[in-house]
């Protein structure tokens, strides 16, 4: 967290991060003490009941203290690349919300295998705020009113199990009435789903590490089992159609993420499917251009800062998980090379079913904020004077990213 102090006469100078949340709306002193200061807006008639530091109190603490005490509100996440809202009714989750693009409710379905992501791009391109995206879905026939029901559900499950991943951010409670419209009737209990979040991040590891990673290719060996159930089945039969990535296959299979995966884990030991690793995919074109011209700065100034800081790498890898939203989900499951590059693939992969446009716009913006904290770090490890040159370089990147942006737009 950062430090401030308050001036003489008063004046409290907060962080440039915390005024651009807050703006300019009026605070009123909520409590103090010798150890701490609690500013909360004075336009909210929500009071802050609650809040603190994840990490200093762990989520399953948190989420069985509102249950045992049958609290009701709402509980807001402020994590790294995103936040997270559940809202407890006497204890129990019923309605959950999020920033992180991935539990979106059409990337849910998406996920559940009801359309293509061409489709999905298209429904975004009616929604205005105004009108959800389920409701977009259904009126046009795209999905049920079933499917909706089921996969809103299923984000509300999603929202919580994720959080369990979480060991840094912040939380607070305020005493919010959740409208009864909003209202998710989950087949769960709270205590439940704390139980299922914690077996979910513990397996999923173990399932990750069978298969390889989301990018790998799944081969069918030819050995077919007689007591495969009818998902596992379907799989094995989407496997020899060549269906492409574990991604693509757990989507298609249409039983959720998780459940997939634990399945392809099975056929996997049980020597149904062997791993092969994911072919490099070339990035080609004016986007292929931008990712070569990043990283010729990136694997440059990576050479020279980790001779002065060999935890340089990580530091980045940390930065990229923790950036905001749009760009934690450009660079979702991207770590930087030994060399200090990034792999252009994989972030067109997470770019895939955008518009032309739209993916060049996202990339050079988050590859200009990825070097833009390099830059940072680069004058902090090796001082004004010998970080000039690398700096320079960087502004010439800059420039030569416009031109080639400008160029393709005439």
């Amino acid at each position: 967290m950062s430090e401030v102090r308050i001036e003489k006469g008063g004046k409290l100078q907060l962080p440039s991060n915390v005024l651009k949340l807050m703006g300019d709306q009026p605070l009123r002193l909520s409590s103090c003490s010798v150890q701490h200061l609690l500013l909360e807006s004075a336009t909210n008639a929500d009071k802050v009941l609650m809040t603190g530091l994840v990490g200093d109190i762990g989520i399953v603490d948190l989420l069985s203290f509102f249950n045992m005490f049958r609290k009701s509100g709402l509980l807001q996440f402020t994590l790294p690349g995103g936040s997270k809202e559940l809202y407890f009714q006497n204890g129990e989750i019923v309605y959950a919300t999020s920033t992180f693009l991935e539990e979106e409710i059409g990337e849910i379905l998406y996920k559940l295998g009801k359309f293509d992501r061409d489709i999905l791009q298209g429904a975004r391109q009616f929604a205005n705020g105004e009108i959800p995206l389920g409701k977009i879905l259904a009126d046009q026939g795209i999905i049920t009113s079933q499917d909706l029901w089921a996969a809103t559900k299923n984000q509300v499950e999603t929202i919580t199990y994720n959080l369990f991943a979480f060991h840094e951010g912040s939380y607070v409670y305020t005493n919010v009435k959740l409208d009864e419209d909003k209202i998710v009737r989950l087949s769960m209990t709270t205590q439940n789903l704390i139980m299922e979040g914690l077996r979910r991040v513990d397996e999923r590891a173990l399932y990750i590490q069978q298969v390889k990673s989301l990018d790998a290719m799944p081969v069918a060996t030819g050995k077919m089992p007689n007591d495969l159930d009818s998902i596992s089945q379907r799989m094995v039969a989407l496997v020899h159609s060549g269906v492409g990535d574990v991604s693509e296959l757990l989507r298609r299979s249409g039983s959720g993420e998780f459940d997939a995966l634990r399945l392809l884990s099975q056929l996997v030991e049980r020597g149904v499917v062997t791993m092969e690793d994911a072919p490099t995919v070339a990035v080609e074109g004016v986007l292929g251009e931008v990712v070569k011209i990043f990283n010729g700065v990136l694997v440059a100034m990576h050479g020279v800062v980790s001779a002065k800081n060999p935890r340089f790498r990580e530091e980045i890898s940390r930065f990229l998980r923790d950036l905001p939203q749009p760009f934690s989900y450009v660079f979702r499951q991207t770590v930087l090379k030994e060399d200090g590059s990034i792999d252009g693939g994989r972030i067109l992969a997470n770019l895939a079913g955008l518009e032309e446009g739209d993916k060049l716009r996202l990339l050079s913006e988050a590859l200009s904020e990825l070097v833009y904290m390099e830059c940072i770090a680069a004058r902090r490890e090796l001082g004004a004077a010998d970080s000039a040159e690398l700096i320079k370089r960087v502004q010439d990147v800059s420039q030569r990213v416009r031109d080639l942006i400008g160029n393709r737009d005439e």
